[in-house]
């Protein structure tokens, strides 16, 4: 088992986020990462190692180049314009009846770029964000050069991101960066796991078309939970790609036994379809003691879940995802990666 890491993401710090008519530090902090380097090192759960450059076009793969250059410029074109806040974040968004229109403000350019306001823009957003995607590029490489196991520790997380959009805390879909590459380099079928808490909303909207990447999440369910408007189970894929979408909405409360047996149906999904390997989206605010979310998975789960997806015997990326519970994440994603790896 290969982690790769990167310092980077240090820089995407002092998030605030929207909770009632107050903002608030982000749940999606720093430490989160720290911790899981720290219990990996701890638990000598194979080598560390670093993000390696990228070249963008492995990122507009995926993304659209528009989208690219704006969060790369977002804040440079904040400060350029004045504004003193610590956090950009947009107040009006595109609806109904709306055009995408090509804004010269800021604020038009956050509108047209976010889906929510959960996904604030810092001074040292992008250099974490674009690192973030480095290292699930780089540890794709290592799955595509005949490593069994690799996980990427990013941070922050991708797979709410759009093709075109951010939110939930996500900027650039590293999942579908990943999945995207592997395919581009010889693969053939790739399947990803979106084991998070909440649905991958852009995840599945990137690859909902197609027939080569089979997409299934494992969630609460979009008419309790974030993200609301995608996640259902009557959500098969279009054209090309009916029927290699899968979804599974969970209620509030589900525990390690419910939630094994959507796993395991869904692990039989994945080896009908035969993938040449296997992302792993790893949400580990399915904790039962994670302070945003209504789960009841526990610490020792973990290793089941780990166990089940390494039993699968598929070459297995992990990406890390949400998870909020800092004080658990490290051992949460240890417990995980020595299941999956078989340790």
């Amino acid at each position: 088992m290969i982690t790769v890491y990167s310092d980077d993401h240090l820089q995407h710090s002092g998030l605030l986020e929207p909770d009632g008519d107050s903002l608030i530090a982000s749940f999606e902090c720093p430490q989160r990462a720290q911790n899981v380097l720290e219990s990996i090192r701890a638990a000598g759960l194979g080598e560390l190692k670093a993000a390696a450059p990228q070249p963008q076009h492995r990122l507009t793969a995926v993304h659209d180049p528009d989208y690219v250059e704006f969060l790369a410029n977002a804040w440079q074109d904040w400060i350029g314009a004045g504004e003193q806040a610590s956090n950009a974040r947009p107040y009006a968004f595109v609806g109904a009846g709306m055009r995408y229109a090509n804004c010269e403000d800021i604020y038009g350019k956050l509108g047209r770029y976010s889906f929510d306001a959960t996904a604030p823009i810092v001074a040292g957003s992008w250099q974490a964000i674009r690192t973030s995607a480095n290292i699930a590029l780089t540890a794709a490489d290592l799955i595509r050069g005949g490593d069994r196991h690799a996980f990427a520790l990013c941070r922050p997380p991708g797979h709410h991101a759009t093709r075109n959009q951010c939110g939930g805390y996500c900027y650039l879909n590293n999942c579908a960066i990943a999945a995207q590459s592997l395919l581009n380099s010889g693969k053939q079928r790739i399947a990803i796991l979106d084991l998070d808490y909440h649905h991958g909303n852009g995840t599945q909207s990137i690859f909902y078309d197609r027939n080569d990447v089979l997409t299934i999440s494992v969630h609460a369910d979009p008419a309790l939970e974030y993200p609301f408007f995608l996640g259902y189970a009557d959500e098969p894929g279009e054209a090309a790609g009916h029927g290699f979408n899968v979804n599974y909405p969970m209620p509030f409360g589900t525990g390690w036994n419910d939630y094994r047996e959507a796993l395991e149906d869904a692990g039989a999904q994945i080896q009908r379809f035969g993938p040449d390997a296997l992302i792993v989206a790893l949400g580990l605010d399915t904790y039962a003691d994670d302070p945003t979310t209504r789960f009841l998975i526990r610490s020792d789960d973990y290793t089941a879940m780990g166990a089940f997806v390494g039993g699968l015997g598929l070459p297995v990326l992990t990406v890390l995802e949400g998870g909020y519970a800092v004080d658990a994440i490290g051992l949460n994603a240890t417990n995980f990666l020595a299941g999956a790896a078989g340790q």
